[in-house]
């Protein structure tokens, strides 16, 4: 597998330091988003960002362990998962009871709770935020407001992270996103008033950028990637 790739992004760790600080009635102090790995297979993960930064091997290491991710959807598990970061799961949840150098890393770093909520994507890929305390949770109405938090502020986050990490040009990341609508080249040049050719253009740039040979794959290369 693989070494995940961290997208450092100013934006993106303000707004993570500000979610943390609205958190601290829940006593939570690292955020960890991990995202599909666009140009790898669907059982890679890559760091999409991390605060603070220096857990930064330890959520690599999530990342790179096999908990979580395609095993867990593929168990048809539940999009939220919390526990304490200490015990091993087993049977359908799909966590591999390995001892994952992952939990001995958090757990040396003082956090004793996760709370993971997960973002589906097509084709069976998704980002997973994942939420550390360094205490125990004993209700569950606070995995629940982390939950909700979480949601809240996925919109926006998924936004910056994707303007921080995104290889496309504005224009042809609105190609690509009228085409995910449906559009045709020609729709496209009429909606954007440009010429057909020029929407190709970008079409065609686009599809190098993200290493595929048509749209179809490029738009969904795109979806992992957050950018539509």
């Amino acid at each position: 597998m693989r070494s995940p790739v961290n997208f450092d992004s100013v934006a993106l760790d303000s707004m993570l330091g500000d979610w943390i600080s609205a958190l601290q009635e829940f006593s939570v102090e690292a955020v960890v988003v991990l995202g599909p790995e666009p140009f790898g297979d669907r059982s890679e993960r890559i760091v999409a960002a991390v605060h603070p930064p220096r857990l930064l091997e330890a959520a690599v290491a999530l990342a790179q362990s096999g908990d979580f991710g395609a095993p867990w959807r593929e168990s048809d598990a539940p999009l939220v998962a919390w526990q304490h970061i200490a015990k091993s799961g087993h049977g359908a949840t799909g966590i591999q009871a390995d001892g994952s150098r992952w939990r001995v890393l958090w757990m040396a770093h003082g956090f004793q709770s996760v709370v993971r909520v997960e973002f589906p994507l097509p084709s069976g890929r998704a980002f997973e935020c994942f939420m550390f305390s360094p205490r125990q949770f004993h209700d569950r109405a606070e995995a629940a407001a982390l939950v909700w938090s979480a949601l809240n502020i996925w919109p926006l986050f998924k936004r910056t992270m994707a303007e921080a990490a995104t290889p496309l040009s504005p224009r042809e990341r609105e190609c690509l996103l009228l085409a995910f609508e449906g559009l045709t080249a020609r729709q496209t040049s009429e909606r954007l008033q440009c010429a057909e050719r020029t929407v190709n253009y970008h079409l065609a740039n686009a599809m190098a950028k993200l290493r595929v040979d048509n749209k179809m794959s490029a738009i969904q290369r795109a979806c992992w990637m957050g950018v539509i």
